[in-house]
């Protein structure tokens, strides 16, 4: 019924030309999407996913050790910001040093999609070009075989390596899409437990119910609203008719505020038993290859906050993204006791 070939935006060029980024997984239809979404599939697997549990939670405990004696911090940017960027990092193989690199273009990546002109990110994808080009060089000359930057360095599709421009957006798609809406989702899921303090205090008394908890705050913040298909063939949805070359924009963001599929919709609930949601695309071809990683950032990050951070509190004005495309934060200050090893015990 729907294509993405034609972009995935209001303006097919949005980011950068719609040339350059027909190489992206999200711009592929089968059989040509299949083939080249398991170049990355084995990397995301649930063993593979499960197996980073003590290494995130180390980086996330490093990561809240910085605010603790604070007493206070920009969740944002001292929370939500570095502890996806870190896990990606790691996984690619890049130097910790260069996150504040990887922060810089993901921002500039976001910027893009709310511009009014097209083809907004054409210079920062040739910055990283030249970046992945170098790591490319540094990872074979030190044998980090294994990293998500050699994978795809050494991938094939039908017996032929990839080209420079399919790596280059590979990467792109990797260190965008690969932090950006779980940041925002850490980010506007806190925020949403700060708005609903007896869900908050339900949380810190009860900290098996984080899981399901998460999977509340993907339904509830939604931070992906929007992507666009080219429809292939006349077609009819729920009574609305669309001709074969209309464009159709998908509202993630309605559909999981859908109220003949979630009772009481609008209500932020971590009570609720397995909330439908679309956070991650709804399931078919496109869903989010890093669902599973996401979802384990998620829950060990509102785990240690919650363990140590756990009377936080709203300390100034919440700063909204401003995009139609992205539910996000860019600031979100906060405080808390100062160095409190874990919320309901004292100090020895």
């Amino acid at each position: 019924f729907s294509s993405s070939r034609a972009g995935i935006f209001l303006h097919p060029d949005q980011v950068v030309p719609l040339e350059l980024t027909r190489n992206l997984l999200l711009y592929k239809d089968p059989p040509e999407h299949t083939k080249y979404r398991l170049i990355l599939q084995t990397a995301f697997t649930p063993h593979t996913v499960s197996a980073l549990e003590d290494a995130v939670r180390a980086r996330v405990t490093r990561t809240i050790d910085r605010v603790i004696e604070r007493g206070r911090c920009d969740f944002v940017n001292d929370i939500a910001v570095p502890i996806p960027l870190g896990v990606l990092t790691e996984l690619m193989g890049v130097p910790e040093a260069d996150i504040p690199r990887f922060f810089d273009w993901t921002e500039q990546i976001e910027a893009a999609q709310r511009a009014p002109e097209p083809n907004g990110a054409v210079e920062v994808f040739g910055e990283m070009a030249g970046y992945l080009h170098e790591q490319i060089e540094r990872q074979a000359n030190e044998g980090l075989n294994e990293s998500l930057v050699m994978r795809l360095s050494a991938s094939e599709v039908d017996g032929e390596r990839l080209s420079d421009p399919e790596i280059l957006v590979f990467f792109g798609l990797l260190a965008f899409a690969g932090n950006d809406t779980t940041r925002n989702t850490v980010a506007t899921g806190m925020l949403a437990l700060l708005e609903h303090p007896d869900e908050f205090a339900e949380l810190r008394a009860d900290p098996t119910l984080i899981g399901q908890a998460v999977e509340e705050i993907l339904r509830y913040t939604s931070v992906v609203k929007y992507f666009v298909r080219t429809a292939t063939r006349d077609a009819e949805i729920v009574g609305q008719k669309i001709a074969a070359g209309d464009r159709v924009m998908m509202w993630y963001s309605s559909a999981s505020r859908d109220e003949s599929v979630n009772d009481d919709a609008q209500l932020f609930d971590i009570h609720r038993v397995r909330p439908d949601h679309k956070a991650f695309g709804g399931g078919g071809r496109h869903f989010c290859l890093g669902a599973g990683l996401a979802r384990l950032e998620l829950r060990i990050i509102f785990e240690e906050v919650l363990r140590r951070m756990g009377d936080l509190e709203p300390a100034g004005a919440v700063e909204r993204l401003p995009s139609s495309w992205a539910n996000g934060l860019l600031a979100l200050p906060v405080r808390f006791t100062p160095g409190r090893p874990e919320w309901g015990t004292s100090s020895a």
